[in-house]
């Protein structure tokens, strides 16, 4: 559990680097793509952005067509034990053609590929993503940080959740689940971070 103390902490810094951002006529999505092409299914920026010091890596993407308003997402990952270690995928969080939070969601393993981990061992890698690195914004790694913070405990219970939804689900033809094309999205939340601060504020 994330103390309010903390999840304060961490959405007055999440505003605090969207601020910043803004000021400059920016946002964590075009500090991501910059003026790059948006191109379906590519990774923002090209080969992903990994902190060896932490071992956390992400990368943005999107769909075309767009769901709803949601622009794209941040698939986050950690790497406990370095580069060429397994990849384990945590969350993704989906923001608008602005840049602003949407939700918070998990994936079927098919979706990202990465080394599977059950929902306590995923959710123990959580306090290890922690970027700090210049590229391609340092605002936007801190910002991504600061969700992982604010949003600790309800990403825990997305990871539980995802697993719940893949016990429950036969697939298709008794295919392992984690393989069913038909399942993407295993949870979600929606979040509205101005909301949640105010919440907190109270």
């Amino acid at each position: 559990m994330v103390d309010a103390a903390d999840r304060l902490r961490a959405a007055e810094e999440a505003l605090f680097c969207e601020a910043v951002l803004r000021k400059g006529g920016d946002n964590v999505l075009r500090a991501t793509l910059r003026d790059a092409p948006v191109v379906a299914w590519s990774h923002y920026p090209p080969g992903d952005v990994y902190d060896p010091a932490s071992g956390g890596q992400w990368y943005y993407h999107c769909h075309i067509p767009a769901a709803e308003a949601e622009h794209g997402h941040f698939h986050c990952f950690v790497r406990p034990n370095g580069k060429d270690g397994p990849v384990h995928h945590l969350i993704a969080v989906g923001v608008d053609a602005y840049g602003r939070l949407q939700r918070l969601f998990t994936v079927n393993q098919w979706v990202v590929g990465d080394s599977w981990l059950d929902a306590e061992a995923s959710i123990a890698l959580l306090e290890r993503f922690d970027i700090e690195m210049p590229q391609p914004d340092y605002l936007t790694n801190r910002w991504l940080t600061a969700i992982h913070r604010l949003y600790a405990d309800e990403i825990a219970d997305l990871i539980r959740q995802r697993d719940a939804t893949l016990t429950a689900r036969q697939a298709p033809g008794g295919a392992p689940i984690r393989e069913d094309r038909t399942l993407e999205v295993t949870s979600e939340l929606r979040v509205d971070l101005p909301s949640t601060l105010q919440a907190l504020r109270q």
